[in-house]
């Protein structure tokens, strides 16, 4: 009777057995949507690829190397991206490309994805001497901005390729995202732009008691932010210069995976290529696997068949295109890590500005606040 007593259901021992059976249930969707996918989309295109595999024969290795070139090039226009949207004179080009190469492979190998590589950037950032508040604004608009470039892309290919090839409902949620994107931007931009105080006294209610975060440290982490915004609109050329290397990112990107089907001995129309890929790397931003994977090959093969691409070549063509889109920069990107090393010149400068190194795995939520308190050289 006694030892029925002492192991009755009590609040306090449900709330843990709550508790893991929520992430348990979390954690089970993933699995299946991503079962689902696989066994549904991916498995069917892979199949059909074994009934193809003698257009290998007939692979180009021309074209395989020109779009092995296009590739390097996209991953170049985003390290440039990202210096257009840094502080001026911050970094080289050469350490900005490891930089991203390391996000990009930790992005492709996480569950988290994207966030996990902007993490990454950020404390990579602040480790080759940027200030955090400079890093994260950085980041976050080579991020916004590259979406919206890629959902600008998207419905101008819509809109040519409509009135040929027809409307498919699919298109509707590519939209739908894409118009969000565009208002939360918009939102964005006026509050830290012309409702400056507002927005500022929200976010401090909102956010002041959290730990490590002060009404002080908010309030001037949400001034410099305002102010990289201000300075990035009023400055045309600087402006431009973003916006051309986000679409040269894109472009690239895209003219990569057309020259692998035309390896492959078919050549897709323009628009119905930017539509297919745009619609892909829209639904990839659904966090179901690390970076869209098994999304976007079956969004890329479905779509290109749609327009008229035969399997066989969009199967080995998505296939082609995402064994150097996807898995190459995973070595490519650990290699680039190992090589930026410790930060040994941030250190130096640290060390001569009265501040402390920040070691990329003892990254907190703090670290902006430090950052506010130290009189770096832009």
């Amino acid at each position: 009777m006694m030892s029925n007593l002492g192991n009755r259901d009590t609040p306090e021992n449900r709330r843990p057995r709550r508790s893991l059976v929520r992430r348990f249930t979390i954690r089970s969707i993933k699995v299946v949507a991503l079962i689902l996918i696989v066994e549904y989309l991916v498995l069917p295109q892979v199949a059909g690829a074994r009934k193809t595999l003698s257009l290998i024969q007939h692979l180009n290795l021309g074209y395989v190397g020109l779009a092995l070139i296009a590739e390097v090039a996209a991953l170049i226009a985003y390290a440039y991206l990202t210096i257009s949207v840094l502080p001026k004179q911050s970094l080289d080009l050469w350490t900005i490309f490891r930089i991203d190469m390391s996000s990009l492979a930790l992005s492709h190998v996480t569950p988290a994805g994207t966030a996990g590589g902007t993490g990454l950037s950020i404390r990579l950032l602040i480790t080759k001497g940027i200030r955090a508040t400079d890093a994260a604004f950085a980041i976050a608009v080579q991020g916004i901005g590259s979406a919206v470039i890629l959902n600008l892309i998207f419905w101008l290919a819509l809109i040519i390729s409509i009135p040929i090839w027809g409307f498919n409902t699919v298109y509707l949620t590519a939209t739908i995202v894409g118009t969000l994107l565009f208002a939360f931007v918009g939102v964005l931009v006026i509050a830290f732009t012309r409702g400056e105080r507002h927005f500022t006294r929200v976010v401090v209610k909102l956010f002041s008691k959290l730990p490590y975060l002060s009404e002080g440290s908010i309030e001037s982490t949400l001034q410099r932010i305002s102010e990289r915004i201000r300075n990035l609109l009023s400055d045309p050329p600087l402006l431009r210069r973003a916006l051309t290397w986000a679409v040269a990112n894109w472009i690239f990107d895209a003219a990569s995976l057309w020259i692998f089907l035309a390896a492959y001995g078919h050549l897709v129309n323009i628009d119905a290529l930017l539509v297919s890929y745009g619609l892909a790397n829209i639904l990839a931003v659904i966090p179901i696997t690390p970076a869209g994977l098994g999304v976007v090959e079956a969004a890329l093969t479905t779509s290109l068949v749609g327009f008229g691409t035969p399997r066989g070549i969009a199967i080995l063509g998505v296939i082609s295109y995402r064994l150097i889109n996807f898995w190459l920069p995973i070595p490519g990107g650990a290699l680039a890590y190992l090589s930026l090393g410790t930060g040994s010149s941030s250190e130096d400068k640290r060390q001569r500005k009265g501040g402390k190194r920040l070691s990329p795995s003892k990254f907190n939520p703090n670290v902006i606040v430090q950052e506010m308190q130290l009189p770096q050289d832009n």
